[in-house]
């Protein structure tokens, strides 16, 4: 028998390095290293659909790679394509080409995080 290695503890345990007490359940370590959400939750069967993808190859398709913002080339899971109304505010607008611009990661994010809402069709609306 042995004590066990957690500081300043006194319990003696046969095998292991901890006790019954500090020894950690696989379920809590499995449930910290869960990997994070990149879309919202009600929104990530969209994200996964087939005119979904089609839109977004047609995006990036129609700007070129380019970011719409800075100009940047950006290829791959860096080709942002970001909606100009969000998806919850209008999900008449999801699949519009006119509401989705491709966008760096950086400009995507400063884009996200923008107060103001921008008019989309400011010819019509005035």
């Amino acid at each position: 028998m042995k004590y066990c290695d957690f500081n300043g503890c006194s319990n003696k345990i046969a095998k292991g390095a901890y006790c019954l007490e500090h020894k950690r359940s696989k379920r809590s370590s499995r449930a910290k290293r869960k990997k994070k959400e990149i879309y919202h939750h009600e929104n990530k069967s969209f994200y996964n659909s087939g005119p979904w993808k089609s839109m977004r190859e047609y995006i990036y398709e129609r700007d070129k790679g380019c970011c719409s913002r800075c100009g940047k080339f950006v290829f791959g899971k860096s080709a942002h394509v970001h909606h100009k109304v969000p998806v919850k505010d209008n999900p008449l607008l999801k699949l519009d080409p006119i509401n989705l611009i491709l966008l760096c990661p950086t400009c995507h994010t400063i884009e996200e995080n923008k107060d103001k809402k921008e008019k989309v069709f400011p010819s019509y609306f005035g």
